[in-house]
């Protein structure tokens, strides 16, 4: 019932006749930004472990998905339904271990077993098979390196140990160095600084550390952290160059401080 009750609504919004301006507006391109910053809310309040936010950031990311299917419904594509049933279809027939008399015996079986009925269905509809064809473009680029990372490592294209990874780190910032320092133009500076990236996420797979979540941790705290800077500054009645680097640093380790409890 409410499935269908967030489908009509759906369908209202988007009514030529008395729906709303903007959502009679948009179009695939224009939505997608919004279906991604959903999808990355919903993550954020995992983060924080916020369960009724997690809850109402579902519902944004559902409302997302009706509003895609809508439009498809529109242009006699396919409707909320087809795509339900696709999805239910799908994880029926890669998972026959479950709803089929196949056996795995690991987490890493069951991996090795999806990925093959990809490369099969892929096959089967005339596309490439390569590892990496299916990894999207459309991935925040950290989250896409690690993918590729993952993929390649599947086929033996990968170090045995987190050792290998770490030094190609190290490597990968001498090279940068030495672009820095022989005066290298912005795009081979971009394209070092890319391989370092690269390296880094290479290391957090071996970690087994989700790098955008790791990243995004510390975003949250640099800025607790420099709100805490903030605070100083304004009890101060100064500004932060007033201050000076060096008192900055002293209450940015105080920030860090109060952080561990100390």
């Amino acid at each position: 019932m409410s499935m269908q009750r967030l489908l009509d609504i759906m369908a209202r919004l988007r009514d030529p006749q008395g729906g709303c301006p903007w959502d009679q507006e948009q179009d695939f391109a224009s939505i997608a930004p919004y279906t991604i910053e959903e999808a990355y809310e919903v993550a954020d309040a995992i983060e924080r472990a916020d369960a009724e936010g997690l809850r109402e950031e579902l519902g944004d990311l559902l409302f997302q998905v009706a509003f895609h299917a809508q439009l498809a419904r529109e242009r006699g594509w396919f409707d909320f339904a087809q795509v339900a049933e696709g999805i239910c279809e799908k994880m029926v027939r890669r998972h026959p271990h479950v709803f089929g008399d196949v056996r795995v015996g690991s987490s890493v079986e069951q991996t090795e077993a999806w990925e093959r009925l990809k490369a099969e269905e892929k096959i089967a509809r005339g596309q490439p098979a390569g590892v990496l064809d299916d990894v999207p473009l459309g991935l925040p680029a950290m989250t896409r390196a690690r993918k590729l990372g993952s993929r390649a490592a599947r086929q033996g294209f990968d170090w045995p140990d987190r050792v290998g990874p770490r030094q190609k780190v190290a490597e990968e910032l001498t090279e940068l160095d030495q672009e820095l320092e022989s005066g290298a133009d912005q795009g081979r500076l971009e394209s070092e600084l890319g391989d370092v990236l690269f390296a880094v996420v290479n290391l957090a797979r071996h970690l087994d550390i989700d790098p955008e979540a790791a990243l995004r941790r510390t975003n949250r705290k640099f800025s607790e952290r420099f709100a805490y800077l903030e605070l100083r500054l304004r009890e101060q009645g100064i500004s932060g160059r007033e201050a000076g680097l060096e008192q900055l640093e002293t209450w940015w380790q105080e920030a860090k401080r109060r952080e561990r409890g100390d």
